[in-house]
């Protein structure tokens, strides 16, 4: 299979739909933990359906992405770079499933509902635990802190190849070819 020259459409409009999601979340996730206010409940309500959705996009995103290969990056961006790009886009699809799962399966054992509006209710994926609610919520957290990270780093990464290198890397997202 030959790789193009840009992202498939699909991947394009999976990456922008799913990064507003992103940061969003990142937002109301910082807005929850900090807010004893009316405001919490109404957060958690969002926090719960765009984590699912983030979840279930991210699978499709991953079957796409194996099915349909990446634009190459340019031949002299240095293997470092390279490595580290390749690192960090696996470690988004990690945290992309993964940071879900863990807040699925903390609300779980503290026997909280997954509740995704509608009546609409996810079966706990783990069984009611204290102790393992407690390790959840932290490891939850950290996980939030990694995204929050890599994602500063992406944005680093991204503005470095469209604004100084200008080597068609952010182009192969945004759909445009390099000039």
């Amino acid at each position: 299979m030959s790789r193009p020259e840009t992202f498939h459409w699909f991947a394009r409009l999976l990456h922008w739909l799913m990064a507003a999601m992103i940061v969003s979340m990142l937002f109301i996730g910082a807005g929850m933990v900090t807010s004893v206010e009316s405001k919490h409940t109404w957060l958690l309500a969002i926090h719960k359906p765009l984590g699912i959705s983030i979840f279930v996009l991210a699978l499709i995103r991953l079957g796409f992405r194996l099915t349909h290969p990446a634009p190459p990056l340019p031949d002299d961006m240095p293997l470092w770079q390279k490595l580290a790009a390749h690192a960090s886009h696996w470690l988004f699809y990690v945290l992309m499933i993964g940071l879900p799962l863990v807040g699925w399966g903390m609300l779980s054992a503290g026997n909280f509902p997954v509740t995704l509006g509608g009546g609409l209710r996810l079966p706990p994926i783990l069984p009611f635990d204290p102790l393992l609610y407690a390790w959840l919520r932290e490891a939850h957290r950290y996980l939030a802190w990694l995204f929050f990270l890599t994602y500063l780093a992406h944005m680093g990464a991204a503005l470095m190849h469209g604004l100084i290198r200008r080597d068609g890397v952010l182009q192969a997202m945004t759909g445009r070819r390099a000039q």
